[in-house]
């Protein structure tokens, strides 16, 4: 779905690339989280990604066809979700969607349904104006999917939202993927990334550090360890284990057998760690 070769690109005036030797690729039906912290050029790689940015370095294939070579009707296959919602505030929640769903000329979704399905069903003749951040972060979303996109960006699509609503759009992403639908989906939220998506790719400075699966991620960088934690004569106590071999390990078993146990975990790092670990960067760093 998406193929980006050396990709490298400098803002006018800028002294250094925003990004720089960029490569990955998505495949169709895949949820590819970019993930990194503020400036870490996320963002600037979204915006080529979608048209916003051009004069790029490096060759990039979306749906089939290099990028520079689409014109508008690029925006007919691809939905869009900004960090920070533009919307017309002196218009209606439904006012907006008709407006934007006008200019596609493909089958679109019906606005009402959409709302409904984020929660502002009740809302949808409130100007937007009267939002609150996380009711236009919402809007924001179901705009993106008017037109039945084949391919999804979305830039910090919980932000700015309860972990209620937060858990709705997260349900509805992974809808979208069953769907078949491809997502790249930018982010600093580690917990997110590491519900939603199929394979990451940690960025800091402009520049990729490693690619792979959540799950690959943490067996490799976790420990091989097991933590109990179980009652003994009225006290709380922990205890670890190796987990190779931990079925012939009498301690172990014996540990079971004779103890009131209340929690057994395996020691899997998170994402958040890996990326400390890989990239020696905070998330909160600029």
């Amino acid at each position: 779905m998406i193929t980006v070769n050396n990709l490298t690109f400098t803002y006018a005036g800028g002294s250094k690339p925003a990004i720089q030797n960029l490569n990955f690729t998505v495949a169709p039906g895949e949820i590819f989280g970019f993930l990194g912290p503020s400036g870490a050029g996320k963002s600037t790689t979204q915006k080529i990604l979608n048209g916003l940015l051009k004069g790029y370095q490096g060759e990039i294939t979306i749906l089939g066809q290099e990028l520079n070579q689409w014109q508008s009707d690029y925006y007919e296959h691809i939905g869009v979700s900004f960090e920070l919602p533009n919307h017309y505030l002196r218009l209606t929640a439904l006012e907006n969607l008709a407006y934007f769903r006008s200019l596609y000329s493909g089958p679109t979704e019906d606005p009402r349904q959409l709302l409904a399905k984020v929660g502002l069903g009740e809302d949808g003749d409130t100007l937007v104006g009267q939002y609150s951040k996380g009711m236009r972060m919402r809007l924001n979303f179901v705009r993106a999917l008017l037109h039945k996109p084949k391919l999804l960006f979305l830039d910090e699509p919980t932000s700015g939202m309860d972990p209620v609503n937060a858990k709705i759009i997260k349900d509805l992403i992974q809808g979208l993927k069953d769907e078949g639908r491809t997502i790249f989906l930018t982010t600093h939220n580690m917990n997110v990334a590491d519900e939603l998506c199929d394979r990451v790719a940690f960025i800091v400075d402009g520049e990729i550090k490693l690619i792979d699966t959540p799950k690959a991620l943490k067996i490799q960088h976790g420990q091989r360890q097991i933590l109990i934690e179980y009652g003994l004569n009225g006290r709380w106590q922990q205890q670890q284990f190796p987990l190779d071999q931990l079925g012939y390990n009498s301690e172990f078993i014996n540990l079971l057998q004779r103890n009131d146990i209340q929690t057994i975990h395996t020691q899997e790092t998170s994402l958040e760690r890996i990326f400390i670990q890989v990239t020696g960067q905070e998330l909160g760093n600029a």
